[in-house]
């Protein structure tokens, strides 16, 4: 079963409160993702492991339920 968008955003809000989250859905069956994720907590934190932080918010669902997430972060301008 798919992830709705709204889950995905609402998972990480939750483990990153100040996160602004815009999520697309890539090819309209729910599966196929792509996330912008903005946060003052990346300021300085390497790609990586904003990457991470992101991944981890989402509990372990990529790769199960959430099939692919095209990922970008970035800290506010």
């Amino acid at each position: 079963m798919p992830m709705a968008a709204t889950e995905i955003e609402a998972m990480i809000v939750a483990a990153i409160p100040d996160a602004h989250v815009e999520i697309t859905d890539l090819a309209g069956d729910g599966d196929h993702y792509a996330a912008r994720v903005v946060s003052e907590t990346f300021r300085g934190v390497p790609r990586v492991k904003q990457h991470q932080a992101v991944y981890a918010a989402l509990g372990g669902r990529m790769g199960g339920v959430l099939h692919a997430l095209q990922l970008t972060t970035a800290t506010p301008d």
